[in-house]
């Protein structure tokens, strides 16, 4: 016979250390809060793992951490972003994601209502994305242990065999295309973090992208070298990174670069650089030039889209610099891996 639970007090309760106990408590913790928010066929079966089915291609996986400070921003919470994080990753290989997990490390004393709150809100991503969250772990943490609420994902998928989408693709003629503005989520996070407020909210592009690439695997393989999410560091870490494992350089046109004018009013403000500022919905794509209109055309169709642009191209530099060329007619080097900034440049 099983005892009588109380249910869980969402309103007024917080987590304590019997909540990682493996007892009664914790049982109640994942039933009554993070199955209902989740809830599918495979938690349902209450086992340690979960068995799946996968469909022909090969296997692609990923795991990442999220420690986001504050937990709750215009545009989403550290759950929503748990889940377009590691769709997204998955996504820029070209695969179909299929299944994520996720583990939660609680400090005592979070409250129920934000953990509730930042669980739906998780599933309801996952529900949206069509990923569904199949197995977990929970463990809670002494009062001042953790930052309150810390996630680790891992997210599988499948990519199609014939698709290789990889970092050391990039080939001198390439075109640079990104889905959307920058700054977006970065200025989001920084404008809570500090209380600042401006005359229109700036909210973060948090998103799951893969539908987003799916289109653009159907417009553009086997042109599309690869695919990558600018997240931390940006726009500016991304190519570097590209850059250096491609042996190429890029030479991008400032004034096709999208920033919402809010955006770049806080930028400005903060003394920041967009290209610097953290992404969760946009990606950068680096394609042959054959294909670059089609690619183009089908991220434009898409809501996730809307704002893509045709940017730049990879060019040929031993240096892996990124060359950037104003509405005016000159520009400059700048090595965004150091900082250095070269002379100006005709």
């Amino acid at each position: 016979m099983t005892g009588h639970q109380r249910k869980l007090d969402i309103r007024n309760g917080c987590i304590d250390l019997s909540h990682g106990s493996g007892g009664r408590a914790m049982v109640q913790l994942i039933s009554g809060l993070f199955h209902e928010a989740f809830g599918n066929e495979w938690l349902a079966r209450g086992n340690d793992q979960s068995a799946f089915d996968v469909g022909a291609g090969r296997m692609v996986m990923t795991t990442d951490g999220y420690v986001v400070s504050p937990l709750f921003f215009p545009g989403g919470n550290i759950g929503s972003l748990a889940v377009h994080g590691t769709v997204n990753d998955i996504a820029m290989a070209g695969a179909r994601p299929l299944y994520l997990s996720a583990s939660f490390i609680i400090e005592e004393g979070f409250p129920f209502r934000d953990l509730k709150r930042i669980a739906d809100s998780m599933g309801e991503a996952a529900r949206l994305a069509g990923v569904p969250i199949i197995t977990g772990d929970t463990k809670v943490v002494e009062r001042g242990k953790a930052d309150g609420l810390f996630i680790s994902t891992a997210g599988i998928g499948v990519v199609p065999d014939g698709l290789n989408l990889s970092a050391e693709t990039a080939c001198v003629g390439d075109r640079v295309l990104i889905s959307g503005t920058l700054g977006d989520h970065g200025i989001a996070i920084m404008s809570k973090r500090r209380n600042l407020a401006f005359e229109t909210e700036i909210a973060s592009d948090s998103a799951a992208l893969h539908d987003l690439v799916q289109k653009m695997v159907q417009a553009g393989a086997p042109g599309i070298r690869l695919m990558r999410d600018p997240t931390r560091g940006g726009l500016a870490a991304t190519l570097n990174e590209i850059a250096q494992q491609s042996d190429v350089g890029f030479r991008l046109q400032e004034e096709a670069i999208p920033v919402k004018p809010g955006v770049a009013a806080a930028c400005e403000l903060l003394g920041l650089d967009p290209l610097h500022v953290a992404n969760e919905g946009k990606l950068v794509a680096i394609v042959s030039p054959d294909v670059a209109n089609a690619v183009l055309a089908a991220m434009r169709a898409h809501p996730l889209g809307c704002d893509a642009a045709d940017i730049g191209e990879a060019i040929a530099d031993m240096r892996h610099f990124v060359q950037m060329i104003t509405s005016f007619g000159g520009g400059s080097i700048v090595d965004w891996l150091s900082g250095e900034q070269l002379p100006r440049i005709c």
